[in-house]
């Protein structure tokens, strides 16, 4: 866990020093490819996820360690040829993993936030789920396992398989010539983040371009099909906690609403998008019928909201980094109250950009926690061990976002839903 977190001190400036490059070059170019929130959206899901990792949410049914050690037929050395094939068997691992989660309507719910986003840029990379609690990679990591590629070596090559899937998720990169038939580059990829029927579903592969090519589920990116991104049923949100978890709702209420007791079932382990025919008559769901023509997500948020967001991102961002530093003092229950409270943080502050007029009592309710933790512990998580007098500044930020976010529902919120309302009245 600690070792982990001491990785992403290196790992999260690198990833952020190439979004800000991105966005500069993306200016100069004239290509609007970055919304603001869009962005904020993808950062904080980005901290949704690391935090989950760093605390070792996941639950392995069965580790990587056991199969070696009761399947392998071989008993091999640490060197670099094997370092390469547990790249490649990581690389055909994911593949599987990346498909079911496609194909499989209750895999889909752990992806889809990778998905949500309605553009396309570094940033969505960063998208990634808290909803996955069970891992079943290490089940397709089988066949190295029986090779007998050692634990600690695929411990070693899989954070930097992740990491390499970084990179590609781009609009600025071309197609890259003879590359386009080995890795997997950013057009293959762009095409593998559309929603135009030629696209969807295809290039599943992460690394290496040839699993497609050879399950049947290549695509290439083509001149006259401008790719159009995000999910065809839209999440409506910037929150990533709602969006980690709108889908599994879904399925839930559809799972409870059918009176068919065999769709009850099924529909977990059905093809993705596949709803009980009586629930999917009386409570539609809206998709993208058109991908050509529709609104994207887009709340008009005044200039002070947009600025506010990125401040409560950056604080909870800093505290973040301070938990991951003092993961050992801090120790494992003290961590998993506050990733919980940073958690609650960034729900709340992506409500007031979703514009929900309740953001002001959840953001009050998150500030009168942090007080109290401050007032129990008589400091902040042993803040005050490095920095005399940070709590009084942490407890000051407190009161303050939860009378900003008062303010912000009350004169820009509330006169917007109303408005909104009263559009809706009229035409209606």
């Amino acid at each position: 866990m600690e070792a982990y977190a001491s990785v992403l001190n290196y790992a999260i400036p690198f990833f952020v020093s190439l979004l800000v490059l991105e966005a500069v070059i993306a200016r100069l170019k004239g290509a609007r490819v970055i919304r603001s929130m869009d962005t904020l959206s993808s950062l904080s899901s980005g901290l949704t996820n690391t935090i989950k990792d760093v605390l070792g949410l996941t639950l392995v049914i069965v580790s990587y360690g056991w199969f070696v050690e009761h399947l392998a037929i071989f008993e091999i050395r640490a060197t670099w040829l094997v370092y390469i094939l547990a790249f490649i068997g990581l690389d055909f691992a994911g593949y599987w993993v990346h498909r079911l989660s496609h194909e499989v309507n209750y895999f889909w719910n752990r992806h889809i936030v990778h998905h949500s986003s309605e553009e396309y840029n570094l940033g969505c990379a960063l998208r990634q789920s808290i909803s996955g609690f069970v891992s079943i990679t290490v089940f397709f990591l089988i066949p190295i396992a029986f090779l007998g590629v050692p634990a600690e070596v695929v411990e070693v090559v899989a954070p930097l398989h992740l990491f390499a899937q970084y990179w590609y998720h781009t609009r600025l990169i071309g197609k890259m010539g003879f590359l386009e038939k080995i890795i997997v580059t950013p057009s293959h990829h762009r095409v593998h983040h559309a929603i135009n029927p030629e696209y969807l579903d295809k290039n599943l592969s992460q690394i290496f371009i040839f699993w497609d090519k050879l399950f049947g589920t290549f695509q290439e990116e083509l001149d006259d099909v401008p790719p159009v991104y995000g999910v065809t049923r839209p999440v409506r949100t910037w929150n990533p906690v709602i969006i980690n978890f709108q889908h599994l709702w879904l399925l839930i209420q559809d799972a409870w609403r059918t009176r068919s007791w065999a769709a009850k079932f099924k529909i977990w382990f059905m093809p993705t998008g596949w709803r009980p025919s009586d629930v999917a008559e009386n409570y539609p769901v809206f998709g993208i019928k058109d991908v050509y023509h529709f609104d994207k997500y887009d709340p008009k948020l005044s200039s002070a909201l947009q600025w506010w967001s990125w401040i409560q991102f950056a604080f909870t961002f800093a505290s973040m980094m301070y938990l991951f530093n003092r993961l050992g003092a801090i120790g494992f229950p003290g961590a998993l109250v506050y990733g919980g409270f940073l958690v609650l943080s960034i729900f709340s502050y992506s409500m007031l950009m979703d514009k929900n007029p309740h953001a002001w009592w959840v953001e009050t309710l998150k500030s009168i926690l942090g007080l109290v933790f401050i007032y129990l512990q008589g400091d902040w998580f042993l803040l005050q061990t490095i920095l005399p007098g940070g709590s009084w500044a942490v407890a000051a930020y407190f009161l303050l976002s939860a009378l900003v976010s008062v303010f912000f529902v009350v004169y820009e919120v509330q006169p917007s839903v109303q408005n909104t309302e009263a559009k809706a009245s009229i035409l209606g």
